[in-house]
């Protein structure tokens, strides 16, 4: 594990973010990152977003009970989203497809975990890594779908369970 806060990356603000986010988490994914140095997981995402509430720069991400990521997230206060170069789409299939009870994510994928601020962790290949700390969550109640298609994404009925969290900081290559 790296400890050199940062790598290759710099410090941005925010509002330096310049990537389409519907097409940043949409299609090309991220990595949602719980834990710390020694104790943490990751899983790919492709639900989520960006915006600005509570007088906050923060966003929204949505995870399944039944995902080892949970507990990770549930665990600590801060969590990373990593955004990758179209390089490591198959280290992306490999964490969205395989869990950490079964699996060393880092070993099958070769991917590089660092220290981010003695908080969280994020991946050294990384082009966009944004640090967040949890401020709210909510579970999805099937009794609020006011589309009936949502429930299709839910035949199993394991609703996710939406974090909202404060972007505190974020870096880019």
């Amino acid at each position: 594990m790296r400890n050199d806060n940062m790598s290759e990356l710099i410090k941005i603000s925010h509002k330096e973010i310049d990537d389409n986010t519907f097409k940043l988490i949409g299609n090309d994914w991220m990595l949602v990152t719980a834990g710390v140095n020694g104790d943490f997981n990751t899983m790919t995402a492709s639900w989520g977003g960006f915006g600005f509430l509570w007088n906050k720069p923060v966003c929204h991400i949505y995870i399944r009970p039944h995902r080892y990521t949970y507990g990770f997230i549930e665990k600590y206060d801060f969590f990373t989203l990593s955004f990758f170069d179209e390089k490591y789409r198959g280290c992306l299939n490999l964490c969205g497809a395989k869990s950490g009870r079964e699996i060393d994510k880092v070993k099958e994928t070769g991917l590089t975990p660092v220290e981010c601020n003695g908080r969280s962790i994020y991946f050294k290949e990384a082009r966009l890594v944004i640090e967040c700390r949890k401020i709210y969550y909510q579970d999805i109640n099937p009794a609020f779908f006011i589309d009936s298609t949502i429930a299709s994404n839910y035949p199993e009925k394991d609703y996710h369970r939406m974090y909202i969290g404060e972007v505190v900081s974020a870096f880019k290559k």
